[in-house]
């Protein structure tokens, strides 16, 4: 092992508040290969290869590759600095010594590892890598940690809630922008408003989407989610059978300098359902229910979220009138209700036609319309999900 190689690895089995680092690629693979035989040729270009297959599986860069890993780490010093804690001197002067270490570790060429094997760098795979300082970029993320964020938060937008109950990346997430809508200006710009109270501080409202089903309800929920991304909001989805963990994902939010639209989609309650009690209890302001730093966004197809039978009316419930109020009443316990209506013949073809223009189909306009409003007639309905499936069946 040369000299750089070996001094590298000694610092890294030193690493303590970062320690997180060394279990996630690439610096496993790299210690991999620091403690494999040197005098081994094939398993120690074996193990090169799969660090370098590391580094292009997240781009081809080993420096932004680090950038990555090391803004992800949940540790205890970020934790502190979300908190607006101080930390201790020891940890400090540890945090700065292990950024600088990472940074020497970033800036690794293909030629230091050629080196080390002692082969020519034409016979071994290649990557990029820069000089960076690690440390400044550390605590510029700092300073606004509100924005960025930290952990599994700091590189993701959206985010699920899995059956053994771990909020997880939506990696292939939606990046459905503003610029992709075209009409129903009025009602995204209630959400818009809202999310930007949110954003700064102020009040803002759980907001139920309502209305036809293709109107692009849920496409605005993501969409605000990704324009307000930089300013640190994140948005994490919840299925209605997993409402009555809202407690659980509140808790795990709460004091988080982020702040977080929890999405819950395609929204209805039958009267005996257990989750509308824990969505209630949420809307209410329960605490056992409800974090600081988060808001609840909601669709439904129904107005009012509760599905009532003509038989509720009768039976023998002494107080008839009150169960029925409660049951109709959950829309209402919504801050802010945005209802989204099927768009009439003018506002589908105006969509029609911008879809395809961002496609690049080259169809007189004419014979556009005729063909699109016939795709509508076979469909039953206009709406903007019909607009996109008719500009797909062109595709």
């Amino acid at each position: 092992m040369n000299d750089k190689i070996q001094k590298l690895y000694f610092k890294l089995c030193g690493t303590t508040v970062f320690h997180g680092v060394l279990r996630r690629d690439p610096l496993r693979s790299f210690l991999t290969y620091c403690e494999t035989d040197e005098n081994n040729g094939i398993a120690k270009r074996k193990a090169y290869a799969t660090l370098v297959s590391g580094i292009y599986e997240n781009g081809g860069s080993l420096t932004e590759f680090m950038h990555k890993v090391v803004f992800e780490d949940e540790n205890v010093y970020v934790k502190g600095c979300a908190k607006g804690q101080t930390a201790n001197p020891h940890v400090e002067k540890a945090v700065k010594n292990e950024l600088k270490t990472f940074s020497e570790f970033a800036a690794l060429t293909p030629r230091d590892f050629a080196s080390d094997m002692g082969v020519d760098v034409s016979e071994i795979p290649t990557f990029d890598s820069f000089n960076s300082y690690m440390g400044g970029l550390y605590e510029e993320r700092l300073r606004k940690i509100d924005k960025y964020g930290y952990g599994i938060f700091s590189s993701y937008g959206m985010f699920r809630l899995s059956d053994d109950k771990t909020i997880e990346p939506i990696v292939s997430a939606d990046k459905i922008g503003m610029d992709d809508f075209v009409g129903y200006e009025e009602e995204r710009g209630k959400v818009i408003a809202n999310t930007q109270a949110f954003v700064e501080g102020r009040p803002a409202a759980n907001t139920l989407l309502c209305g036809d089903a293709g109107a692009g309800k849920s496409s605005t929920v993501k969409a605000v989610a990704n324009a307000f991304f930089d300013q640190g909001i994140r948005l994490i989805e919840l299925r209605k059978d997993q409402l009555f963990l809202l407690p659980y994902v509140m808790g795990k939010i709460s004091g988080n300098p982020l702040k977080f639209i929890i999405f819950i989609d395609d929204l209805s309650f039958n009267k005996s359902d257990d989750n509308f009690s824990m969505l209630k209890a949420a809307l209410e302001g329960s605490a056992s229910a409800k974090a600081e730093n988060s808001v609840i966004y909601a669709t439904s197809n129904r107005r009012h979220i509760v599905k009532e039978n003509f038989s509720d009316r009768d039976g023998d419930d002494v107080h008839r009138n009150d169960t029925m109020q409660e049951l109709i009443s959950l829309s209402e316990r919504f801050g802010l209700t945005v209802l989204f209506t099927k768009p009439d013949k003018k506002l589908y073809l105006q969509i029609v036609r911008s879809l395809a223009g961002k496609h690049g189909l080259k169809i007189p306009e004419a014979e556009l319309d005729i063909r699109a409003e016939a795709f509508a007639l076979r469909k039953g309905n206009r709406s903007a999900r019909c607009a996109e499936q008719f500009i797909d069946s062109l595709l």
